[in-house]
């Protein structure tokens, strides 16, 4: 009986066998780790039950670490930025208990949108990347895009009668983030496809934006007055909005490092 098979296997037979299943079964951090936690298990005189659990714990948490690790991947953020790398002393706009609240994440399964205003250098799409990452390690499938790379491609789709497809995919994405909105002037046909792909969200899936320019001179970018008031509302409903203001740390950094450069000179 298969019971009986197994009960005389040496120890290098049983690495085998251990090894063989792994790689049948598909567990590549058990097969990577038995041996260490096999001396584990026997150094720490752990009970089957002891051991077995060590070992699934292990294959779990290697999985979703490889998961997470593929859907920031899958997300394209043009770089790696953190909350933890966040400098809230230089930016007193910011408040860190509101950032760690949306670090949890309930607005994005809300499908609630979030808005971050303010100038250049103040930390907006460094906050936009952090958070869109905490939802990716959080499970949530998440884009990332410029606004003008958005709306380029939704025109070149609608000439090439993709337009729906294009909007779908925009659509079934968890969170989409949208960095550098309102830098650039849209022209009508270009809002009127961003309107497209954001109602295709409203209350469903989430929003982030980042922007420089605060909501009322919104109107340089979206020329049509009612459109932009249609745009404004479909990203501010049920939202959170962080002003994260006008000085820019970024510049205050650099100045203080040749201050200090100047001076050790």
């Amino acid at each position: 009986m298969t019971t009986n098979r197994h009960r005389g296997l040496t120890e290098q037979a049983a690495d085998t066998a251990v090894d063989t299943a792994c790689r049948m079964l598909r567990l590549p951090t058990i097969r990577a780790k038995f041996t260490e936690l096999a001396e584990t298990a026997a150094r720490e005189q752990m009970s089957y039950r002891g051991f077995l659990a060590e070992l699934l714990m292990a294959e779990c948490d290697d999985r979703n670490r490889r998961r997470s690790e593929r859907r920031i991947k899958a997300a394209a953020f043009p770089r790696d930025k953190s909350l933890r790398e966040f400098d809230f002393d230089s930016n007193p706009n910011i408040d860190p208990a509101t950032i760690h609240t949306l670090a949890a994440c309930d607005w994005g399964r809300k499908g609630q949108p979030l808005c971050l205003i303010g100038d250049s250098g103040t930390g907006k799409s460094h906050l936009l990347i952090a958070l869109g990452t905490e939802a990716a390690m959080a499970g949530f499938r998440v884009k990332y895009t410029l606004a003008t790379k958005l709306v380029n491609e939704l025109v070149e789709a609608a000439d090439d009668k993709q337009l729906s497809k294009t909007i779908s995919r925009y659509g079934r994405v968890d969170l989409l983030c949208i960095d550098e909105l309102g830098y650039m002037e849209l022209d009508r046909r270009g809002a009127e496809l961003l309107f497209q792909v954001l109602t295709e969200r409203e209350e469903k899936n989430s929003l982030a934006i980042a922007s420089n320019e605060s909501f009322g001179g919104w109107t340089k970018t979206f020329t049509d007055p009612r459109l932009c008031a249609a745009i404004v509302d479909r990203l501010t409903f049920g939202g959170t909005i962080i002003e994260t203001g006008t000085d820019s740390y970024r510049l205050a950094q650099t100045r203080a490092r040749q201050q200090q450069q100047a001076t050790a000179g």
